[in-house]
């Protein structure tokens, strides 16, 4: 972790995430702001927000990221790093305008956004940048005096994120029966997403099977594998997964399921799972419900004994390494050389998002990127 507790140019970070709903009431508006322009009609909104009504409409993103808020504000000022924290949404309130709207009111100009999602992606990182560009427009539409907005690189292999995820996991074994302890196998789930996304995740140079994404989770599989072995004595068979599917079941998206795989594994002898949700941030909706609610019952099922190890939300661990970032990029841009913490082979992730890095299917204006409008 850096000493020199110095933000400059920089003068607010805004937390971005995706937003959820807080009742029964919103669960539909919400829907209708993830899946606006694509005609999906209402009564099949209500069918998919079953989920959350299951879980009294309420999903738990906004309260993890209230948690987060107060873990990196405690961090910061423990820290005496001053610099004022603020939270947007893309998809729901706080929303993402609002927030960046408070944000010139109060005079900032220099604005870091540290979005909820570690790894590339179009839905993961370049959409988070399409919104912030959507919500400059908006400002500026409005005749307001438009900041500078930067994005933290991809924090998937910064030892503060993968630190707290390896002891889930040695958690999560340390619970099941000493019987079938040593023979488990760890599932590491992520969010599946088109295999043509996957694809083009990341910079143009690296297009290609997999992309970014699959390459990024795969390093954070093997790094939290070779540290549960190293601390265990045990060599845990392991698989990369994926989860919460959509979309149309004609269109490749990435595999093997979280289900299948159980079923899978169960036919092949594994006399037990840790499912490890590497993927995400927190405990949201598609934690609770594809795995803690859909991947328990199918374990449960087979007669599979499963665990699930906990994501790491605001463990302070992770709080102190978004101020390293936060000083890191602050320090690279006053042109001061820097040494990038990342773990494994992949290196640190690029600081500004090059041309044709993780495409949309329609090209939309995006911030905090070489081809950003709003330099």
């Amino acid at each position: 972790m850096r000493d020199a507790l110095d933000a400059t140019p920089y003068d607010a970070l805004l937390l971005l995430s995706f937003g959820g709903p807080e009742g029964p009431d919103d669960v539909v508006p919400f829907l209708e702001n993830v899946t606006r322009g694509r005609g999906i009609p209402k009564e099949r909104l209500k069918e998919v927000g079953q989920h959350y009504f299951l879980f009294g409409g309420v999903s738990p993103i906004n309260d993890q990221n209230r948690a987060l808020l107060d873990a990196l504000r405690k961090d910061f000022a423990d820290h005496g790093l001053d610099l004022p924290i603020y939270w947007g949404n893309r998809n729901w309130a706080p929303y993402l305008t609002d927030t960046l709207r408070e944000m010139v009111a109060d005079g900032h100009r220099r604005i870091l956004v540290l979005a909820t999602s570690a790894y590339a992606s179009y839905s993961g990182c370049r959409q988070y940048r399409e919104n912030l560009a959507d919500s400059l427009a908006a400002l500026e539409a409005e005749g307001l005096e438009l900041p500078k907005v930067d994005k933290l690189r991809h924090y998937f292999n910064h030892p503060g994120f993968l630190e707290p995820m390896v002891d889930g996991v040695l958690d999560s074994l340390a619970e099941l029966p000493e019987d079938v302890r040593d023979g488990a196998h760890i599932a590491f789930s992520t969010h599946s997403i088109p295999t043509a996304s996957a694809d083009t995740s990341g910079p143009v140079e690296g297009h290609g099977e997999g992309g970014a994404y699959v390459a990024q989770h795969l390093e954070v599989a093997r790094l939290i594998a070779d540290a549960v072995r190293e601390r265990t004595g045990v060599e845990h068979p392991w698989q990369l997964v994926y989860q919460s599917r959509s979309g149309a079941p004609h269109i490749p998206w990435l595999e093997p399921d979280i289900c299948d795989h159980l079923e899978e594994r169960h036919e092949s002898g594994v006399p037990a799972v840790v499912i490890a949700p590497v993927g995400f941030v927190s405990d949201h909706m598609e934690v609770l419900y594809d795995l803690d609610t859909e991947a328990k019952a199918k374990a449960e099922e087979l007669g599979l004994p499963m665990r699930r190890s906990a994501t790491v939300g605001d463990d302070p661990r992770f709080a102190a390494a978004v101020r390293d970032l936060v000083l890191e990029r602050a320090a690279v841009e006053r042109g001061q050389e820097v040494t990038p913490c990342a773990l494994g082979a992949l290196g640190a992730d690029h600081n500004v998002c090059p041309v044709g890095c993780c495409p949309a299917r329609a090209p939309k204006p995006a911030a905090a990127g070489v081809d950003s409008p709003y330099a």
